[in-house]
């Protein structure tokens, strides 16, 4: 008996990583404490996110051409600093309507510039990855080598104006880039290598999606309510326009840019690390976790939906087109696919 489980996932748009992702949220939201409970391998898959994305920066990074560096800081760059202009921008306006202090009632009652700028300053990493590796090019998913820059309190803490309270260690930057770079070395030093690890970078989406979900508590939607949702809205949908947009007008298809539209799961913690460094959002920290917490859920499902209806869209256009420029770059497809076919042929 043969059951249809790939063709049923696959018809969710963004499937391969969303669905895995919702299993995760609600093990993690119903059971939290499984992972203590079995133990062992099972125990460690409930906190294996971070060596799961090391193991998959390295196997991309072996896909990926010496030649193709370039691009990767051309288009990290683009990205991580449209999100940081515009999350500055955003806060700016914000702070001059808000200041400091979050709103004390009404429909937007515990909203804040703190937790508008934590939202949009961190993108969600394993799940960019994910969806590039999926919808679009794998050098595009090494630009998140350049964006983990915006990881932790720093980029909020400049945003907010509060320059020079937290710096970002090099060692932190190094230990970012190294799987990449060790992956592009060893595919670039030997092809079959490059063969070897290819097929494994869609493999694991799944596995990523599950991981990335059992981080997830979705009880986090409820207690924020709709303002917690509008936040993640927002983050999704104005920000992905804005970076779909700056990716758009520097060579890309938008893909990457909506596939960054997103907030990071770390992002909840930074609300409590600047009101530790400035009393003055002391008020607001609290009530930003929670907003903070709600955009991650939700841009988590919006993102994927929003990235892979638009992939479509590229592709059939694509498809429809004899322009040699609207097709991807030979960079794209690797060689470990030519070494193959000469090798069974």
């Amino acid at each position: 008996m043969s059951v249809p489980i790939r063709s049923a996932i696959e018809r969710v748009p963004g499937g391969m990583m969303l669905v895995p992702l919702l299993i995760g949220a609600l093990i993690h939201t119903f059971a939290p404490d499984a992972g203590d409970f079995f133990g062992s391998f099972t125990g460690a898959f409930f906190t294996g996110l971070a060596p799961l994305l090391a193991v998959f920066f390295f196997c991309l990074g072996a896909t990926l051409e010496v030649r193709s560096t370039p691009y990767i800081l051309k288009k990290g760059g683009v990205l991580l600093g449209t999100k940081v202009v515009f999350a500055i921008i955003v806060g700016v306006i914000a702070g001059r309507i808000l200041g400091e202090a979050p709103v004390a009632s009404g429909i937007f009652a515990g909203l804040s510039v703190l937790a508008i700028v934590a939202a949009l300053n961190d993108t969600n990493g394993g799940l960019y990855i994910s969806l590039m590796a999926q919808f679009g090019r794998k050098k595009d998913a090494g630009a998140y080598s350049l964006m983990s820059l915006e990881s932790g309190p720093f980029l909020t803490m400049v945003t907010l104006g509060i320059a020079g309270l937290a710096a970002f260690p090099w060692q932190a930057l190094v230990g970012a880039i190294l799987p990449l770079a060790l992956g592009m070395l060893v595919g670039n030093l030997d092809p079959r290598m490059r063969e070897l690890f290819a097929p494994l970078v869609p493999a694991m989406v799944p596995f990523l999606g599950l991981a990335l979900g059992l981080t997830i508590n979705l009880n986090a939607v409820l207690q924020a309510g709709l303002l917690g949702i509008a936040l993640g809205l927002f983050v999704s949908l104005g920000g992905g326009l804005v970076l779909m947009t700056a990716d758009r007008l520097t060579g890309g298809d938008g893909v990457a840019g909506l596939a960054a539209a997103t907030t990071a799961g770390n992002a909840a913690l930074v609300p409590a690390i600047i009101a530790e460094a400035n009393p003055a959002y002391e008020a607001a920290a609290e009530q930003a976790t929670v907003l903070v917490a709600a955009s991650v859920v939700v841009t988590a499902i919006v993102c994927p939906i929003i990235t892979s209806a638009w992939a479509k869209r590229v592709k059939k256009r694509r498809a429809g087109t004899d322009d040699e420029t609207d097709v991807p770059d030979a960079e794209d497809v690797p060689r470990a696919r030519e070494t193959h076919g000469s090798a069974t042929a």
